[in-house]
């Protein structure tokens, strides 16, 4: 979860850049298509069957996935990234909600006081405007709402991984996110399209291949771990944000923000260190070891 972490947020950043001269619905279709290409291309690899077993509950994962991504890379282009990233990391909150109504997993103590924390230190990284005042400059209404509607539909998302976890392989979960946003994408995209320039064009497929490889970071991550549990250390993804805002942007960082990157890794660490001793090899299904 912690590798999935990091990658999101490289994704974030390439995303903010590209949607200067890209629309969004292309992104999403950019991102869509690379991961479909190497989903395929990692099954085939690995000669794991593409069908899956759960096959409905693989096309709401992929429909959850979709308007996800399309509801946070709207967010992103609309929205500063801190802003962006805020109403996103809302996310781990809910998951634990529906996990604990679907899944009947039980949100103990120990995860609600760490998402908490963690919640603390993302406000104080990200300094968002209807947080902390500067209320003349207010946020846009439509795509706040747009954050908050992706932050629920990616926990919709995280809680059908998990319950994924005992009959389709983690690399068949994957696939099913970009087999479906892929087509999903392309009516939105039509109209407003545009030829991407190279150095858009290598910035979209560096978007593919980041996310890629955090789906199946992710995708695993909640095979092993309860979702409620597994997301709350998706949180570390502010810090590394906030990390590469100093590397690559040139951002200095307040006071304000190292104690909110400290709260976050200290709540990561705090759930991730303490878990629990591995399941039995009979929780799995056959097959399902990683890649």
């Amino acid at each position: 979860m912690a590798a999935a972490a990091f990658f999101f947020a490289v994704m974030s950043a390439m995303v903010k850049l590209v949607s200067h001269h890209i629309p969004v619905a292309e992104t999403v279709f950019a991102r869509s298509l690379v991961g479909l290409l190497l989903s395929v291309w990692m099954l085939r690899r690995a000669r794991i069957s593409a069908l899956g077993v759960r096959r409905g509950m693989l096309l709401l994962r992929g429909l959850f996935g979709f308007a996800a991504l399309s509801l946070y890379f709207y967010a992103i282009s609309e929205l500063p990234l801190a802003d962006a990233t805020v109403l996103q990391y809302t996310n781990p909150v809910w998951t634990a909600l529906l996990a604990g109504i679907f899944l009947r997993e039980r949100v103990t103590p120990r995860v609600v006081g760490a998402s908490v924390v963690a919640l603390v230190g993302v406000a104080l990284v990200a300094r968002p405007a209807f947080l902390f005042g500067a209320a003349a400059s207010g946020l846009p209404l439509l795509p706040v709402l747009a954050g908050l509607a992706g932050a629920v539909c990616s926990a919709a998302a995280y809680v059908t991984v998990r319950t994924l976890r005992t009959t389709d392989h983690a690399l068949v979960v994957v696939l099913y996110f970009p087999l479906v946003a892929t087509p999903a994408a392309v009516p939105a995209m039509l109209p407003d399209a545009v030829w991407p320039a190279p150095v858009d064009l290598a910035l979209l497929l560096a978007i593919g291949v980041c996310v890629q490889i955090a789906q199946v970071f992710m995708t695993r991550g909640i095979h092993l771990e309860p979702a409620g549990r597994a997301t709350a250390v998706s949180y570390v993804q502010v810090a590394f944000a906030y990390t590469l805002g100093i590397v690559a942007f040139g951002e200095a960082p307040s006071a304000g923000g190292l104690a909110g990157a400290a709260l976050i890794i200290g709540a990561a660490l705090y759930v991730a260190v303490q878990r629990p001793r591995p399941a039995p090899a009979a929780r799995l299904a056959p097959g399902d070891d990683p890649p």
